[in-house]
This record gives C-alpha cells, sequence and structure tokens, in this order.
C-alpha cells in the first residue's frame, strides 16, 4: 500500500516541476498531504465519496 502512495505522489507532485529548496518541497508535500490526498481522494470504503462528502452525507441523515 505504501508502495502505491509513494508513487502517485511522485507522479502528482514531485516529477512535475524542479524544487528550489527543500522548505519549498516540504511545503508542497505538506499540501498535497492535507488538502488533496486527506480531503479531496476519494476513498473505496466510503463509497466513493471524498471524506467531507461522506461526512455530510452521514450528518444529515
Amino acid at each position: 500500500m505504501m508502495e502505491s502512495f509513494w508513487s502517485r505522489m511522485q507522479v502528482a507532485l514531485l516529477d512535475r516541476q524542479r524544487w528550489n529548496s527543500r522548505i519549498e518541497l516540504a511545503n508542497a508535500i505538506f499540501e498535497y498531504l492535507e488538502i488533496w490526498h486527506n480531503r479531496q481522494r476519494r476513498h473505496s470504503s466510503l463509497g466513493m465519496l471524498t471524506p467531507i462528502q461522506f461526512e455530510n452525507t452521514s450528518t444529515v441523515a
């Protein structure tokens, strides 16, 4: 599972540009993890909903 995650991050983030500093790269990785991976990626265990969509539908019902 981790190899799959790292390969997705490599293609989606790391291979797309050249980073000028470690801090710039660290900030980009943080944004990728916190904003896209954790909040926007659809999860099969949640019925292919994002976590936010799942929370919104489960609190309404």
